[in-house]
């Protein structure tokens, strides 16, 4: 991985339409890149059109980068999760042929005591969500099981982006810390 002033550098170049630069900068970030996209999308063909779409979208915006704002791989980064939350947001339905790992999934009949463990977890984690205070329950649950953006949530519940990721950081070091005892 090149530093921070390495990547900015060629970010300048590519801006200016290095194409060798764009080769140097793809070398040393697609790694990283490509997990932060494989771990939102978990299959690699979507990963990979996600990284095509981030590459080019890097190519076509390196000259608005700003190293005040923040550092390049932070901002190569956004892109690729903005990317990757896009499709995952397009692609809510599936039917069985955009997802062929269904047809292999395994049973859904768990063992019995499987099943106990899984329920005492649930009550656990039940009861954590049942000490948060209502507004902050409700936008966990529709964070992390609807899925919602953090900007749809800042719309909901009438907030900046920033306080709602505060909450949510703040709801979640709860429950973590009620899970823990």
């Amino acid at each position: 991985m090149l530093t921070p002033g390495e990547l900015v550098w060629l970010l300048a170049l590519v801006a200016k339409g290095d194409q060798a630069a764009f080769e140097r900068l793809y070398a040393a970030t697609r790694a990283k890149l490509y997990g932060v996209v494989l771990r939102i999308l978990r299959r690699a063909d979507l990963a990979d059109e996600v990284m095509q779409d981030t590459y080019l979208k890097i190519w076509r915006n390196a000259g608005e980068f700003d190293p005040r704002i923040a550092t390049p791989i932070t901002w190569m980064v956004a892109i690729a999760r903005n990317r990757a939350l896009d499709l995952v947001r397009k692609k809510r339905e599936t039917s069985i042929e955009d997802e062929p790992s269904a047809m292999e999934a395994p049973s859904e009949d768990a063992h019995p005591l499987d099943r106990q463990e899984m329920t005492d977890e649930l009550r656990r984690l039940l009861a954590c969500l049942g000490d948060l205070e209502a507004e902050r329950r409700r936008l966990i649950l529709l964070a992390y099981y609807g899925g919602w953006s953090r900007e749809q949530l800042a719309a909901k519940f009438e907030a900046p982006v920033n306080t709602v990721k505060t909450w949510l950081r703040r709801s979640l070091i709860q429950i973590r810390e009620c899970l823990g005892s």
